[in-house]
């Protein structure tokens, strides 16, 4: 199925400003996953997770995610796991521990199993001391086999890249780097608590692409205190100046109740839903106009990159690292807190640092919660990634291939439809369900309409818009 690229986004005076005002303050799922984590099961089995891993095509590669859940200080906007040490011990030791972690997880897969991409992420994981990390990396080498076109990325905050971090993620393979921009403006960066000049970002990657890494993501967020259409738009000059071959634009999802660190925010700071959206627009427009173009719901690419090239041949998918061109259906999760996916369901390891450190010294998997997905899960989780990265779907082809009944999803799924078509974010013919292109923003509402546990009291989530 082939998905022409979006044209430039909606005009803020155009009809569709106030429908989207209407539902940008509904609290729905990202969905980097379905179902969703506050539906995993805590009496979830490592006895599972092992037959699981067990199972595994050794042909067919898979993916790593290894998680390291520390910072040297922590933004009032982090919405991740993380702890906060400027102390080298407690680092070494997590690096043990992961090692361990690795080899007793390759214990259960086929030996050798191969692998297509790995991802870093946190916390910051380049936090880790030179010898710690490549540690690390020596151990995932030993037990893996790594393709020939491997993507091995990195999340990084440019206030701690030098020449020398860039010449230890150079010897480790690292061959893409995420850079968390979030804003350039003093103001805000001094109210989410991340003053970092546009000198030291500019540094960060021209240390990278000394060493041969090219391919460097921005991160920004909208919707931070202080934020005007001003200000984003001159972080967006910024930004393109630095000639990025992706960025991510993610709304900033101030979820005080879940991240205590969050209430340093003041919430009369943070812009209304209108401004929001208006911050949103210009910035998605600043992007057009430098020639990126809009990748499903908040990234950006240019259009040789591979992430643009396969939404338009309808090859993306979206992971817990957003939309990707991971066509792996493994993930592996290693470290404290990090989630995985299987074709079976989801694994997520203890949060609990303690915890994690106790199963892996007695060689258990550290498994705090999981979940064993059943047919109308699977159809549905197919359902929602269509709709996040195609922005069409064909239900009754896909109750077809799984097996489902396709009139429950229907009678579960379409009264939910009527008002987004109503108010022209969908359409639907017949069993092809479609996002407009003027509903784009809300592609999250739609894919909500076939989520089964939406309604079931678990989890707060963060605003549609």
């Amino acid at each position: 199925m082939e998905v022409k690229a979006p044209l430039a986004h909606n005009a803020l005076n155009g009809p569709m400003t106030n429908v989207t005002l209407k539902y940008a303050t509904r609290a729905v799922p990202r969905y980097t996953s379905y179902p969703t984590a506050p539906h995993f099961d805590v009496g979830f089995g490592a006895d599972i997770y092992a037959e699981w891993l067990q199972s595994v095509d050794p042909l067919v590669p898979i993916s790593l995610y290894l998680h390291v859940p520390f910072c040297q200080s922590m933004c009032h906007y982090c919405g991740c796991y993380t702890k906060i040490t400027k102390k080298e011990k407690p680092l070494q030791d997590y690096a043990d521990m992961l090692v361990r972690e690795i080899a007793l997880v390759a214990s259960k897969l086929p030996d050798q199993q191969l692998v297509s991409h790995i991802h870093w992420g946190g916390g910051t994981p380049s936090i880790l001391p030179r010898d710690a990390f490549l540690r690390v990396v020596d151990v995932v080498k030993a037990h893996f086999t790594f393709t020939s076109d491997i993507e091995h990325a990195i999340e990084l905050d440019p206030r701690t890249v030098n020449p020398d971090l860039a010449q230890t993620l150079h010897l480790a393979g690292i061959n893409r780097a995420s850079l968390g921009v979030q804003d350039f403006d003093l103001k805000v960066q001094e109210a989410v608590g991340r003053v970092q000049p546009y000198a030291i970002v500019k540094a960060s990657v021209e240390a990278l692409r000394a060493v041969g890494i090219e391919e460097i993501n921005l991160d920004l967020m909208y919707g931070l205190p202080h934020q005007t259409r001003e200000t984003i738009r001159n972080s967006i000059d910024l930004t393109a100046s630095l000639n990025p071959t992706r960025l991510a634009l993610f709304g900033y999802a101030h979820v005080p109740w879940m991240k205590k660190h969050q209430r340093l925010i003041k919430e009369e700071l943070l812009p209304d839903a209108q401004e929001r959206i208006a911050l949103f627009d210009d910035a998605c427009q600043a992007l057009a106009d430098y020639g990126f173009e809009k990748i499903g719901l908040d990234h950006f690419a240019k259009s040789d990159d591979p992430l643009a090239i396969a939404a338009r041949e309808g090859s993306m998918r979206r992971n817990f690292q957003g939309y990707t061109t991971d066509e792996a259906d493994i993930l592996i999760g290693l470290g404290a807190s990090s989630i995985g996916k299987m074709p079976q369901g989801y694994i997520q390891n203890s949060p609990d640092f303690g915890g994690w450190v106790r199963s892996v010294e007695a060689g258990e998997l550290p498994i705090a919660r999981g979940l064993a997905m059943d047919d109308d899960d699977r159809a549905r989780a197919a359902i929602i990634m269509s709709i996040m990265t195609a922005y069409q779907v064909d239900i009754a082809m896909v109750a077809k291939d799984f097996g489902v009944n396709l009139d429950a999803i229907r009678a579960s799924s379409y009264g939910y439809l009527d008002e987004l078509i109503a108010d022209g974010v969908a359409t639907r013919e017949g069993d092809l369900v479609c996002v407009t292109h003027e509903g784009r923003p809300l592609v999250r509402l739609v894919a909500a309409a076939f989520d089964a546990y939406l309604h079931k009291g678990k989890g707060r989530h963060s605003v549609a818009v």
